[in-house]
């Protein structure tokens, strides 16, 4: 068989795996999900394009729903080992949308990501009862088994408050723009938008290990709640309290 006939057949088979990717129904995606703590319900169209009516997360916390989920996938992208999702989920006012590319195992390229969900999802990684809205620009996030290689997003807690026994304490708006690209550190500027308690610090994040230094202050009389919790986490200084926090990320086998 000469060259030119082994290119035209390898370009034949890879137009007939597209094509019974593109015809194969969307329910192969439960198949896929079996044994991770991701469920899929009422999944129609193709594995190419489709949906799903319901999807939900199993975490420690307890269950994440990410509600109706639809996708589209760039047949391209196939042809060079990396494929690419465009995908949008909605739940109530919890909203992500955005384009995903899988560069391998554990490697994955965000693009595009706009999301916002409320605060109080936040108890599935910290015991803290917040609220408020979060958001997230995520122009390019760059991630190999959890670690971001490469970044820059802004995300923003807009309308922030703690929960505390003693009722609701409106605290203000904030955003942190994150910047970087591996070997170098990433770095996130913090800044306050708006509100009575003020931050302003920055954040840095080398492979899994962090290290956040915040300074608070107030802009009128320091409520006893807030300062009572303040100290439990935050060193006093004159003009209010110097937050400063490190460690690491788990990994994804911790």
């Amino acid at each position: 068989m000469t060259r030119t006939r082994l290119l035209i057949w390898c370009v034949a088979l890879c137009l007939l795996l597209l094509f019974l990717l593109a015809s194969a129904p969307a329910h192969l995606v439960v198949r896929a999900l079996a044994g991770t703590p991701v469920v899929a319900d009422g999944l129609a169209g193709t594995v190419w394009q489709g949906r799903a009516s319901r999807v939900r997360v199993a975490t420690n916390a307890g269950v994440l729903h990410l509600g109706a989920v639809t996708w589209s996938l760039r047949p391209l992208s196939l042809l060079a080992l990396s494929p690419t999702v465009r995908f949008s989920t909605r739940w109530g006012t919890q909203q992500v949308s955005g384009e995903a590319t899988w560069r391998g195992a554990g490697e994955v390229l965000l693009n595009g990501v706009e999301a916002r969900f409320d605060a109080s999802l936040l108890r599935h990684v910290a015991p803290v009862a917040l609220t408020g809205t979060l958001g997230a620009q995520i122009d390019t996030l760059h991630l190999r088994d959890t670690v971001p290689l490469e970044a820059a997003a802004r995300f923003t807690w807009q309308q922030a408050g703690w929960d505390s026994p003693q009722g609701l304490l409106p605290l203000g708006s904030y955003a942190v723009d994150v910047r970087g690209a591996a070997p170098a550190p990433l770095t996130g500027s913090i800044v306050t938008l708006a509100g009575p308690l003020r931050a302003e610090g920055e954040l840095q994040l080398q492979q899994r290990d962090y290290s956040i230094a915040i300074l608070l202050t107030h802009d009128g009389a320091w409520d006893p709640l807030l300062q009572e919790a303040l100290a439990l986490l935050a060193r006093p200084v004159a003009a209010g309290y110097d937050l400063r926090l490190g460690g690491s990320i788990p990994g994804p086998d911790r």
